[in-house]
């Protein structure tokens, strides 16, 4: 039967990393020299302390790679380019104090001519100012003046030949009624023979009316405002339904609560055009 016997042979191998002439590996990454820090299992060889030659973890390390170790640092290389910093007004020079500029050139020689330029622009913008004072005040005034409707309805014109002798017509002025009574001679007379001065409100019938023959008044009861009835009453005037007030052929009050006469409004006789002008 076969048998069979291991052999065992030794070679020798190329080295993988380069090496010196003193046969030592060369590694020019790594400090041979350098001594370790000291720590519990240092033996006490050589004074404690950290290595100088490795950089902490946070700047780099060494990295091994199929030839050789490799070290890498992180570290701030300075700028190439030099930078000035510059200041605002690089340019002005720097004064204790500020300096006045001096205006004398603008200065007038003469003290009078300065005097009366400046008269006359205070005149000048005074009378401005009155103006603009005035025209503010008459625009503002204008504003709260009747306008011009108003103003139309403020007079009323009346044909004094379309109301008969002994007739009453009523007009509307201003929102309130007007009594127009074209009365006869003999109603004149039954006024002004009356004694007026014992009345309630003394007034003669010459005071009531312009001409004798037209009785102008407005036809509102002095009590409450009422409107009083015509050619009606004890003494043939007036009379007021509502509270019993009666008035004369002159429109006084005579009888009933009303303590006034009936109220004369303001009117003109137009007698180019023959108009009865109430307001």
């Amino acid at each position: 039967m076969a048998s069979f016997q291991a052999v065992k042979k030794s070679i020798n191998l190329a080295p993988t990393v380069r090496t010196l002439a003193s046969g030592v590996p060369a590694a020019p990454a790594l400090n041979l020299h350098v001594r370790a820090s000291a720590d519990d299992h240092g033996h006490g060889h050589g004074p404690s302390g950290p290595r100088l030659d490795t950089p902490p973890r946070w700047a780099g390390g060494f990295q091994r790679t199929t030839h050789s170790l490799s070290s890498k640092t992180l570290l701030n290389a300075p700028t190439t380019t030099t930078f000035q910093s510059r200041l605002l007004h690089t340019s002005a020079v720097a004064k204790d104090a500020p300096e006045v500029p001096d205006f004398g050139s603008y200065r007038t020689n003469s003290t009078d001519s300065n005097r009366t330029l400046s008269y006359a622009l205070v005149g000048t913008m005074g009378v401005l100012s009155a103006s603009v004072a005035k025209s503010s005040v008459t625009e503002f005034l204008q504003t709260m003046s009747a306008s011009a409707d108003v103003l139309a309805l403020a007079k009323v014109e009346v044909e004094l030949g379309n109301i008969p002798e002994g007739k009453n017509v009523i007009i509307k002025w201003r929102g309130k009624p007007v009594f127009i009574r074209h009365r006869t001679q003999s109603e004149i007379d039954e006024a002004r023979s009356a004694e007026w001065r014992s009345f309630r409100d003394p007034e003669s019938d010459e005071q009531r009316t312009k001409r004798p023959e037209w009785l102008v008044m407005l036809g509102v009861c002095t009590h409450l405002g009422c409107v009083p009835i015509g050619e009606a009453g004890d003494f043939g005037g007036w009379f007021c339904p509502c509270h019993g007030s009666h008035y004369d052929i002159s429109g006084r009050a005579r009888k009933g609560p009303a303590p006034l006469n009936l109220e004369i409004p303001q009117y003109e006789f137009n007698d180019a055009e023959g108009k009865l002008v109430v307001g």
